[in-house]
């Protein structure tokens, strides 16, 4: 067997689709192995001699493509079979992609992508190999490969990697912005399991302390706020999630409140969300009255729980200099001098993150720097730099 699937959409469309940060192209390409009822996808980089990645592999145990079904799977844009669906075929889990466009970002990872899958037919596993270049987005080769796989399942294979997927080679930034952006689906999935060059991506791993709130609005409708903070910052931090009780992420924004220098994620979760979503209200934002009211009670909750964390965060520091007798001042100083500079020293450790590093010798002589600075008139100014 073997055919050429053309796309019924113009060139410079498709081409705009494969323009994605490679992050975002990984979350694409995971979706829809999970969409395939995947339980286990695994994401890995090949670098060259020099370390640089020249082709990435993500790999999936789930049901393969339908290849009856490539010319609708591949060759029309906007008309995928996930619209039709309300669910995932087996374990009715629920889908992402709805447009078809997902397999086109794979592309913003390298020029040419290959899907090697083995799908079950009429109780005979076959394997086929579709194949695409960056340069005919268009087009692409369907051609069956003799010896059929061990099971059913789908690798992506990209080759001639670019440049920006060495962004990717900070494992453990990429594995905690995985997890921020799959933490409610494998929560509400635990048999999911994804990896990043071997490392488990899930939240318990990278996260350093979960809060759940819940709240119900004057409409009655109950919803939930979790507030996830992870161990170390990344790119995408600070955001504010929309996802259904299945926790489905169905928008996301800047959360907008200041949260003490931790890096965080918040899940907003509601009943009303899926169907918000369904009439493009969630991104209109605070256009619609219902979603305002969701984001207004959210908000609230967010800056009173950065608030309280900000104390917590501070009488940790405080005690920990102390302990290593970095600190200042005696104990029992209840001075205006030592109250102003405890929140200058906290907001000095919040925004420099070296600053945990340095041994009680040379934070001893950092925060005796400040005691000065501050004694001397230099509070304005030194407030006006943390700023």
């Amino acid at each position: 067997m073997s055919k050429q699937i053309y796309v019924q959409a113009q060139a410079d469309h498709i081409a705009s689709l494969s323009k994605a940060a490679p992050l975002s192209a990984i979350e694409e390409l995971v979706w829809n192995a999970l969409d395939a009822d995947a339980k286990e996808v695994r994401i890995d980089l090949i670098t060259n001699a020099l370390g640089a990645v020249e082709a990435l592999r993500i790999a999936d145990d789930g049901l393969g493509i339908d290849v009856l079904r490539a010319d609708s799977t591949f060759g029309s844009l906007g008309g995928s079979w996930k619209r039709l669906g309300n669910g995932t075929e087996v374990l009715k889990r629920r889908l992402h992609g709805r447009h078809g466009r997902g397999r086109f970002k794979a592309f913003a990872l390298g020029s040419h992508v290959e899907w090697r899958t083995t799908v079950r037919i009429g109780g005979e596993l076959l394997s086929y190999k579709i194949a695409g270049e960056l340069e005919t987005p268009g087009v692409f080769s369907l051609d069956a490969v003799s010896g059929a796989g061990p099971a059913t399942g789908t690798e992506v294979y990209i080759s001639n990697a670019r440049v920006n997927c060495d962004s990717l080679l900070n494992a453990s930034e990429t594995v905690q912005s995985l997890a921020s952006k799959f933490a409610l689906y494998l929560k509400s999935y635990p048999d999911v399991r994804i990896y990043f060059n071997g490392l488990p991506v899930t939240p318990v791993i990278v996260q350093k302390k979960v809060t759940d709130y819940k709240f119900a609005l004057k409409s009655g409708v109950e919803a939930k706020l979790e507030v996830i903070e992870w161990k170390r910052k990344f790119v995408g931090s600070g955001r504010l999630v929309l996802a259904g009780p299945d926790g489905f992420q169905l928008h996301e924004m800047p959360a907008s409140v200041r949260s003490q220098g931790s890096s965080f994620t918040a899940y907003l979760v509601s009943p009303r969300f899926p169907a918000l979503a369904a009439e493009n209200a969630l991104v209109m934002d605070e256009l619609n009255a219902e979603v305002r009211d969701h984001l207004d009670e959210a908000k609230k909750l967010l800056k009173a729980h950065f608030a309280a964390r900000g104390e917590d965060r501070a009488a940790e520091l405080i005690g920990n200099w102390i302990h290593e007798e970095s600190y200042p001042f005696d104990e029992d100083d209840d001075s205006k001098e030592r109250e102003h500079f405890d929140k200058a020293a906290v907001e000095l450790s919040a925004k420099f993150e070296s600053f945990s590093s340095l041994s009680a010798d040379e934070r001893a002589i950092v925060l005796k720097l400040l005691k000065n600075a501050l004694a001397g008139g230099g509070g304005k100014t030194l407030k006006s730099a943390l700023e």
